[in-house]
């Protein structure tokens, strides 16, 4: 674990930006009417609450509620529900950060809604009135609400962030600098609420008698390290003002790449199971080509709802390994269909399906060896698989694409999914040249 002298530490400002309840805030951006309402967004097949604005957490909905254990607050309170709309929220979520990255461009993406910043040249600027600027900016160009959070590690920029969502007095900026101020944040968190943490950890340290994040900062680092390890141990250092996490300007490259769905209803037959596997192998190709890595394992799961008659439920994977290591969506797809012939068995109502690509590597690794004298059959599917990615960029994803995917006997329920404003051209938002109020999302 390194450390940072005081000096280097007040050099170094770390900053986190996070989208406010960032599904509703896409939906609510291309519906003004749904400001002020509660609403709810769904995951896939319409199961649980996974996102919901603050109207719906007043009302008691808690995050992963499932959808028929709230729909009487629902009914009673005109709710608003949606679906997961992933291709809006894919699209809003790289105009957001692309917008925060040309304001601060020492940007680590952390997740689909949330990215770290270095923002220890901007002092001269005054750190918290560009952050201000920055939030503003995202807002015009967006209409997305973020808070950002500012301290000298990133543990403390994420805990100071939620702090500002939080407390509507900060102006959705908080900056975490000076003893006295952390001391008084850390005091305030939940140990839960820390970066790191979780439930599981904050459970157990409960157990010794810490209940904050001040607490679990004060504890001696011998007791940490050995209760939770090197990485309990960094998160202590962190909250104490210790840089051990820097900034990954370069995502590392993925250990693993797993393409799953539920499925919208009950699944039989093999045919459709081979659909929809041929369908994950190509999207995980996609994924794989995208990162320019191969992969040597192939793994592929079937599973019936945890919910069915014991007689009926069942679980299945196998993981082989690819003869070559590969990228190109024929070879993943025969060796994906072939997996899952091995391990279907009949008369279960299967609810899910997944493959799974592991020992991925570097498709052109530094210091690789020309060959002169390829594979023939093997630049033949290369050349075939750009032709079908040239073909799917220019006229849309899915223009062209493996007889053996489809995806319309196992597609998920979507039964409340907005428009994909941004990626559809038959989905863009239409404004009326009357006033006209757009149409109320039914009461789910």
């Amino acid at each position: 674990m390194s450390s940072t002298s005081p000096a280097e530490r007040g050099a170094l400002m770390f900053a986190l930006a996070d989208c406010n309840n960032f599904y509703v805030s896409c939906e609510r951006v291309f519906n003004p009417m749904l400001c002020g309402r509660p609403v709810v967004v769904l995951s896939n097949n319409d199961g649980c609450v996974i996102a919901r604005s603050e109207e719906s957490k007043a009302l008691g909905i808690a995050m992963g509620t499932p959808l028929f254990r709230c729909r009487d607050v629902i009914g009673r309170h005109g709710v608003a529900v949606f679906s997961s709309n992933y291709p809006l929220y894919g699209d809003m979520s790289s105009r957001v950060m692309n917008t925060l990255g040309a304001m601060a461009p020492e940007q680590e993406r952390y997740s689909i809604d949330e990215a770290f910043f270095d923002l220890s040249g901007f002092r001269r600027f005054g750190l918290r009135e560009h952050a201000a600027l920055m939030r503003r900016t995202v807002l015009k160009h967006t209409g997305i609400p973020v808070s950002i959070g500012i301290a000298h590690t990133k543990t403390l920029a994420k805990l100071a962030a939620k702090a500002a969502k939080k407390d509507p007095s900060c102006g959705g900026v908080l900056m975490l600098e000076g003893a006295d101020r952390v001391r008084r944040a850390l005091a305030s968190t939940h140990l839960e609420d820390v970066w790191g943490i979780g439930r599981q950890w904050s459970l157990k340290l409960a157990l010794q008698g810490i209940q904050t994040a001040a607490d679990f900062a004060g504890m001696p680092p011998a007791l940490v390290r050995r209760l939770l390890g090197v990485t309990g141990a960094k998160v202590q250092a962190e909250l104490q003002g210790h840089r051990c996490l820097p900034l990954e300007l370069v995502r590392p490259m993925k250990q693993t790449i797993c393409t799953s769905r539920s499925f919208g209803r009950n699944v039989f037959s093999v045919e459709e199971l081979q659909e929809a596997v041929a369908s994950f192998a190509s999207r995980a190709a996609s994924k794989l080509r995208r990162e320019g890595s191969t992969a040597s394992l192939l793994t592929v799961f079937i599973s019936t709802s945890p919910f069915a008659a014991s007689a009926l439920r069942r679980e299945a994977s196998r993981t082989v390994s690819l003869p070559r290591a590969a990228d190109d969506a024929m070879t993943l797809v025969t060796a994906a269909s072939r997996v899952l012939e091995a391990i279907y068995q009949g008369g279960h109502p299967y609810r899910k399906a997944g493959v799974l690509l592991g020992a991925i590597a570097p498709k052109n690794p530094p210091g690789e060896s020309f060959l002169l004298f390829g594979d023939e059959g093997e630049g033949r599917a290369e050349a075939l698989q750009q032709v079908m990615e040239q073909v799917n960029l220019r006229y849309g994803n899915g223009s062209i694409r493996l007889a053996a995917e489809d995806s319309r006997a196992w597609e998920p329920l979507c039964r409340h999914i907005s428009p994909r404003y941004t990626t559809s051209w038959e989905e863009i938002l239409r404004v009326p040249s009357a006033p006209q109020a757009p149409p109320a999302p039914a009461h789910r």
